[in-house]
């Protein structure tokens, strides 16, 4: 059936693009019993998948007999790269955040149901908030998510509270905070996503200023995020909030996006 070969196709699709979320800076190379060990799939069907990457150049098979990307992903990283380089104006905005709280300072968008670090200054202490740019971070949980979701719609907060691992309840919670991100302009978090980790963040908005095309956060060990130290956050973090949403972000990876200008 022509309905059955679509949802086929989708689906290894799907598949494709698991096996390569499977590789990362930590994790460079796989064996063909670890892929199948970790997708869930026949060893069969992983040989397909991978042999089908490997002609697109995207996976290649090293001299030891381990799979690895593959160099036609340089393209697509060369491409991303240029699409969402954060303009210099917007980075001396972030580099003026981490002077004002010694805390790392981060850029993150909403791609569907999860949120990514676009853009990173690194705070000046040994002990810090560690977040990779490219990383797919959850919804559910986070000072940046509750900024991130003001204005989503019901069907993706349905979405996000069933992701989580607080059960049905969460949907509740989840609306009611952001509610309250959306009516204070930031939003404050204690070990939602990660024990011993809190956050502060504000949105960045478009031109419309309806929804936030960006959050911006500042992350850091909850010991250092008193109550004092979060007051003091807040009105930085809103304030260069202000600031980039002033320089523009919108719309984010198109004609005047990062990297581009706006003519």
């Amino acid at each position: 059936m022509p309905g059955g070969d679509a949802d086929g196709s989708v689906r290894s699709v799907a598949r494709a693009l698991d096996l390569l979320d499977l590789f990362d800076e930590t994790h460079q190379a796989h064996t063909v019993r670890e892929l199948t060990e970790r997708t869930g799939l026949a060893k069969t069907t992983v040989l397909r998948l991978v042999g089908t990457l490997e002609q697109r150049g995207l996976l290649w098979t090293r001299p030891d007999g381990r799979i690895g990307v593959g160099p036609g992903l340089l393209r697509w990283a060369r491409l991303a790269h240029a699409v969402w380089r954060v303009p210099e104006a917007v980075r001396a905005v972030m580099r003026e955040l981490v002077a004002d709280t010694a805390e790392t300072v981060n850029l993150y968008v909403r791609a569907d149901a999860v949120r990514v670090c676009v853009a990173q200054e690194e705070g000046p202490q040994r002990l810090r908030h560690v977040v990779n740019t490219g990383d797919e971070m959850v919804l559910w949980g986070g000072s940046a998510s509750k900024v991130l979701l003001i204005g989503a719609p019901e069907s993706l907060l349905l979405r996000v509270s069933a992701a989580s691992p607080h059960g049905p309840g969460h949907l509740n919670r989840l609306k009611e905070e952001v509610e309250r991100a959306a009516r204070l302009g930031y939003a404050v978090s204690h070990g939602e996503r990660e024990t011993g980790a809190s956050g502060v963040a504000a949105p960045v908005y478009g031109s419309d200023g309806a929804v936030p095309v960006a959050a911006l956060a500042v992350g850091g060990p909850t010991a250092r995020f008193t109550d004092a130290a979060v007051e003091s956050f807040t009105s930085a973090v809103v304030g260069a909030a202000g600031r980039i949403t002033g320089i523009g972000l919108d719309p984010l990876g198109g004609p005047a996006g990062p990297g581009r200008t706006a003519r």
